[in-house]
């Protein structure tokens, strides 16, 4: 599968939480092992106005990283389950456009350790993620 289907692919089965919060694969890159979406989050997802909250944030991060194993891995991936995930708040993260960069950083049969980071529409680093998931393969 080239690039786009693989994406194609991706979008049109996101579960329904990346909907709502705006989100949207926009690139992959199978060689550098990474999945970036964009997300456009409304303020119903906000404490203290326009402050995205924190378990926003880490769905975030979350999707990004497991889409990553997914693209990676193509039809070999039938689930990604988190089994640890840390989220470092570096900056509030704020309604609107925001870029999360999910990556493989290594990943054995069964175990894939994973990051991410979150930008603001001004390039800002607000958040960072890593995560230790189970891969979810196909019977054989």
């Amino acid at each position: 599968m080239t690039d786009q289907e693989i994406i194609k692919t991706l979008n049109s089965n996101a579960p329904a939480f990346i909907g709502l919060l705006g989100g949207n694969i926009v690139t992959i890159d199978r060689k550098a092992r990474t999945c970036t979406f964009e997300f456009n989050v409304s303020t119903d997802f906000c404490h203290s106005v326009d402050v995205v909250q924190g378990g926003f944030v880490t769905a975030m991060l979350d999707a990004a990283m497991s889409h990553a194993a997914f693209a990676e891995s193509g039809k070999n991936l039938l689930g990604v389950s988190t089994l640890e995930i840390k989220t470092s708040f570096l900056e509030a993260t704020r309604a609107g456009r925001v870029r999360v960069i999910g990556k493989v950083m290594k990943a054995t049969y069964k175990t894939a350790f994973l990051e991410s980071q979150m930008f603001n529409a001004d390039g800002v680093l607000t958040a960072t993620g890593s995560s230790v998931a189970k891969l979810v393969r196909p019977k054989t």
